[in-house]
Formats: structure tokens, C-alpha cells, sequence
């Protein structure tokens, strides 16, 4: 059976585009505040401590960013404490932001232009035979300048994330464990004469595997896509309704 998982998740996810289709078991970022702001915390998968810590740092309540947990793998390999989570994307991540692996708990924090606008779009159904179908997608504003920018090739990233409520898991404060992630790039957009006023849609989607020891029922998805500076042009996150 899980060789026919791929297929019927991406059945699925067809579904999540589809105005009426799973109305109620499909999840996505329509309607949500657009986020400010990426407020990413790198922990060592070494560090059982930090997990716990009350004193955790977070954004303000009133703030709208997006909140990521990465757990980064420690040097003690499969033995580190929290290695049952630790991702091997927390790495390249970690290199983009010209940061090394951290010993505890590193945060950092990436505005997103909201000059920029565009409206970018996540969704994804039910999970099936461990995976999820997820699709992202982006459409540039109309304005002549946001057009010309659109031009140039944008790179998106994906991201599978787990929420555990405070108080579960052994953690005091909310998580938000980045459980796997899909990147790619979409190229600059060819227009015709006859439809270059006419705004570019860009859209990718796929099957997600939900990794070993996650909850279905906890995860949602986390996206936001970059131009050829490496500036977040625009993020989003699902949302179950």
C-alpha cells in the first residue's frame, strides 16, 4: 500500500484546491494575518535542557510571525537527548543564514517585506498512509513595479511543522518542530505580448511523508518565498478550520 501513498496524496491535495472539496478536513492559509516576520529557534539536539527552558525566547503575543523549531543533530548522534526530532534541514538553513550549529538555543529572525506584496497561498489535506498532500503557491501584485520584480526567479521554501501545545512533551512553552521541508526555485517568468499585464502564477505541489513519531493531527504548513537577494518576499501558514 505505501507504494500508492504518493499518488492519493497528491488525490488529496487536488481536492484542497478545489473550492468545496473537503471543506472540512483541509487545511490552509486563506484568510490568516500575513506574517511579519520568521522568528526561528535553532536548538542542539544535545541540549535535553533546553527543551524545557521556561525562559525560551518568543515574540511578542501581539505579534503575527511565524514561529519555527528547528532541532538541530548534535554531536552525539542517535544518542543526543532529542535527537527522535532532530532534522538533518536544520543544517543547510543554519549555513544560508551564515550561522553555525549552536550548543543550546540560537534564535534568528528574518523580517519579511511587506513592500513586496503578492499573496502567497499554502494548503494541505488529510494524511493518508503517512503522508500529506501540500501545495504552495504565489501570485505577484499587478502594480508595474511588483511585476518587473516577479520577473526575476523566486526561491520557496516548505516547510512540514508539528505544534506541541506548552505543557506536553515535556515542554513548558508552545513548539513548533520543523519536521521536514520541500524548496525549489521558480524561473523568470516568460510573458507574452498579448498577457503581460496579466498577473504570473507560480505553484508547486506535493506529497509529504509525516516523519516517524510525529501527530498528524498537530501538524500544518509553514512557506515563504525569496528573491535573487535572498529577501523574503512574502510567508504564510495553514491553518485548520
Amino acid at each position: 500500500m505505501k507504494n500508492i501513498a504518493p499518488t492519493l496524496a497528491s488525490l488529496l491535495l487536488t481536492l484542497v484546491h478545489a473550492p468545496q472539496a473537503l471543506a472540512q478536513a483541509s487545511c490552509s492559509s486563506d484568510g490568516t494575518p500575513k506574517p511579519v516576520a520568521l522568528f526561528e529557534r535553532f536548538i542542539s539536539a544535545d541540549c535535553a535542557a533546553c527543551w524545557g527552558d521556561a525562559a525560551t525566547p518568543a515574540p511578542s503575543t501581539n505579534s503575527s510571525a511565524v514561529v519555527l523549531d528547528w532541532i538541530v543533530p548534535g554531536t552525539a548522534g542517535d544518542d543526543a537527548p532529542l535527537s527522535a526530532a532532530a532534522s538533518t534541514d536544520a543544517l543547510p538553513r543554519l549555513q544560508a543564514l551564515g550561522r553555525k550549529p549552536p550548543t543550546s538555543t540560537d534564535v534568528h529572525i528574518t523580517s519579511v517585506d511587506g513592500a513586496a506584496s503578492g499573496r502567497l497561498r499554502v494548503a494541505h489535506g488529510v494524511a493518508f498512509n503517512d503522508y500529506v498532500g501540500t501545495g504552495i503557491s504565489f501570485t505577484p501584485s499587478p502594480a508595474p513595479m511588483q511585476r518587473q520584480a516577479a520577473a526575476a526567479p523566486l526561491a520557496f521554501h516548505l516547510l512540514l511543522v508539528e505544534t506541541i501545545p506548552a505543557g506536553t512533551d515535556d515542554t513548558v512553552v508552545p513548539r513548533h518542530i520543523v519536521r521536514s521541508q520541500f524548496e525549489g526555485s521558480w524561473p523568470q517568468a516568460q510573458r507574452s505580448e498579448r498577457n503581460k499585464d496579466r498577473p504570473r502564477v507560480w505553484m508547486e505541489t506535493r506529497p509529504m511523508r509525516i516523519p516517524d513519531g510525529a501527530q498528524a493531527e498537530r501538524l500544518h504548513l509553514v512557506g515563504w518565498v525569496q528573491d535573487a537577494s535572498g529577501r523574503i518576499v512574502a510567508a504564510a501558514q495553514s491553518i485548520c478550520r
